[in-house]
């Protein structure tokens, strides 16, 4: 009699590799039956390797499958439920027998909304992604900013889970611009009771008109 998946110690489920070529329908069914067991614990499970599957990650947080959207987003958060990073830089989906990789153009999420609690010195910022999920941003899911060194266009990230990240959207970072504080010569935002810089004060437009 097979057992659930989950059901045996890891490295029994390590040990076992599967006996086809892994494909988005078998990871599907593999995650759904672990699911079952509550939010799947991808960081405890190590699966054999077992190739890469021809899934992609878009910057806007579009999920393709052989050059296809997955337009069925219950499938989508499923899929990203199960997505890790490993300290190689690489993406994977992994289940407690398998682990496949797959390929992201930038973060693998995208932060779409965020909403403002305890305004004032204690706020919060908390984030909705793409898939559903929220995150509080603080010192356990700090906020950072990239620049293009070419045009000094921002990058901004909100970090969710492990070694995942979300790309904050346009219009949700313009919004967070007008939060944005000076502290230490940074410009910069407030949350969780951390400060996390965007821009040297410097660097602002009207930084002239303020300077004595």
């Amino acid at each position: 009699m097979s057992e659930r998946p989950g059901s045996r110690p890891d490295h029994e489920a390590a040990s076992r590799a599967p006996e086809t070529q892994p494909s988005a329908e078998s990871l599907a069914a593999t995650a759904r039956a672990a699911a079952r067991r509550g939010p799947p614990p991808v960081h405890l499970w190590n699966p054999p390797f077992c190739g890469d599957l021809d899934i992609r990650i878009a910057r806007d947080g579009t999920w393709f499958y052989l050059g296809t959207p997955i337009g069925r987003m219950a499938l989508v958060r499923l899929f990203a439920s199960i997505l890790r990073r490993d300290e190689d830089g690489r993406y994977y989906l992994v289940t407690p027998v398998e682990k496949v990789g797959i390929r992201v153009d930038d973060a693998p999420f995208v932060a779409v909304d965020f909403r403002v609690e305890d305004p004032g010195p204690d706020q919060r910022l908390v984030f909705t992604t793409n898939v559903g999920d929220e995150v509080a941003a603080g010192p356990d899911h700090p906020i950072r900013v990239e620049r293009d060194p070419a045009t000094g266009e921002p990058a901004p990230y909100v970090h969710v889970r492990g070694r995942l990240e979300a790309l904050i959207d346009r219009k949700s970072f313009y919004r967070l611009v007008d939060l944005g504080v000076v502290e230490d010569g940074w410009f910069g935002l407030r949350s969780g009771g951390a400060f996390f810089p965007v821009i040297p004060a410097a660097e602002l437009p009207d930084a002239g008109a303020e300077a004595p």
